[in-house]
């Protein structure tokens, strides 16, 4: 689902899968860095901003690339996810993609404090997704809450049991309201 907002930042994230050193699929998972503006500290999926000048895919290519150093060719594309509207108003157009040569991975110390391989297993844990009412996931021994738990939910029905799931509705912590 596209949505529309004329008052929102547009965003693109990917949600990109690698590889671990056993062989397992995994997802990215960054950490913000503590000296950012806007939502330092918190977990997120690989993104920012688009430009006026580039579309929502080639802006989270762009920022995949400047925030954990993969360089994604076109082809890594594997689907798109429904645009999530966050209280912080950041219009967020959330990509799939596959990354070949997860080694690459390294954090780009000016916007990510941190970069993580997470086994996709950790998002069907039982008791995963939780709700607290909050929607969250216990992941990397912290807690994941929405915007960021919502596309990852979303990805997690719709990758690893073949249904689709509306989103749009999850709510956030207040901390991630500014």
């Amino acid at each position: 689902m596209l949505l529309r907002s004329e008052h929102a930042r547009t965003a693109a994230v990917g949600v990109v899968l690698v590889d671990d050193d056993l062989g397992q699929a995994c997802f990215v998972l960054t950490r913000r860095a503590s000296s950012l503006r806007r939502h330092s500290g918190q977990w997120a999926l690989p993104g920012g901003r688009i430009e006026a000048d580039e579309s929502p895919v080639d802006a989270a290519r762009r920022e995949i690339l400047e925030e954990v150093g993969l360089d994604l060719p076109s082809a890594a594309l594997l689907g798109r996810l429904d645009d999530f509207l966050s209280r912080s108003e950041h219009l967020i157009a959330p990509f799939v993609f596959w990354a070949d040569d997860s080694a690459r991975l390294k954090a780009n110390p000016q916007e990510v404090a941190a970069v993580y391989r997470v086994p996709l297993e950790h998002l069907e844990r039982p008791g995963n997704p939780l709700r607290d009412p909050l929607l969250r996931f216990a992941v990397l021994g912290t807690t994941v809450y929405a915007p960021t738990a919502a596309i990852l939910l979303q990805f997690r029905e719709l990758a690893l049991r073949g249904r689709h799931v509306q989103v749009s509705h999850e709510e956030q912590p207040r901390f991630a309201w500014r």
